[in-house]
């Protein structure tokens, strides 16, 4: 059973009807009907981001994200981190005012820097430690390119292994760019050599993300948490 009923959705979220009924049949396929689990979104501020925030798409991912997010948390909100050089801002978003969040989140922020995989990584752990929340937590981690400082990103994506943490990267723009060479070495990273449990995932959403199916992006973003979450739960990370 889904944390959040149709019902719910259909009366506080109309809009997101569809990616809730599409992001349950995902989570089935899965075998994840039923589970409950924590979820962030974290998003890319960096300066190369402009054109995904214009057209569209980080907001077609955050209401996604949501959607995602009924099925497996009952508080209805999404918290989220924008991060460029530094954290632009730790806030959320919620099924009754998703319409045009991003946007006006957007607003209050200022100069798009560069990007900083690090420290957005650290408040996602703040948020989550701070929550005292003892659920598994799916992070979707959107980013344009590779971080300004790749040895801090590796570090803590190697200490978040110690916590019930699953961080899913998703890439935008052009999936040829040796910009994400970085982020696939990451996901590959040794097992337990540098962390306990491979504890991130990594996907293209191409140069159109906003385009990619529901269905398939979906099934991206939850492919690898099942997997994760058997082995974390096998050395007691998660309870």
């Amino acid at each position: 059973m889904a944390a959040i009923s149709l019902r719910k959705i259909e009366e506080t979220a109309p809009a997101l009807v569809s990616l809730y009924k599409t992001a349950g049949a995902s989570l089935a396929q899965h075998g994840m009907d039923g589970l409950r689990a924590a979820v962030y979104l974290v998003v890319d501020y960096s300066g190369s981001m402009k054109p995904y925030y214009k057209d569209g798409s980080v907001q077609a991912l955050a209401d996604r994200v949501l959607g995602l997010s009924a099925h497996l948390d009952d508080d209805g909100t999404v918290p989220v981190v924008f991060f460029s050089t530094d954290v632009d801002a730790v806030t959320d978003i919620a099924l009754a005012d998703h319409r045009g969040r991003i946007k006006r989140i957007v607003a209050g922020l200022g100069h798009m820097g560069r990007t900083s995989y690090h420290l957005a990584m650290d408040a996602v752990i703040d948020h989550y430690l701070d929550s005292g929340s003892a659920d598994p937590a799916l992070v979707v981690f959107q980013t344009d390119g590779g971080p300004i400082n790749k040895l801090a990103a590796e570090k803590y994506l190697c200490k978040a292994a110690r916590l019930p943490l699953f961080w899913q990267f998703i890439g935008f723009g052009d999936p040829h760019s040796k910009q994400f060479d970085y982020l696939r070495r990451l996901d590959d990273l040794a097992v337990p050599a540098k962390r306990p449990v491979d504890n991130a995932g990594f996907f293209h959403a191409g140069e159109n993300p906003a385009k990619v199916p529901d269905t398939d992006l979906y099934d991206q973003l939850v492919a690898e948490f099942p997997k994760w979450l058997a082995e974390a739960r096998a050395q007691g990370i998660v309870r």
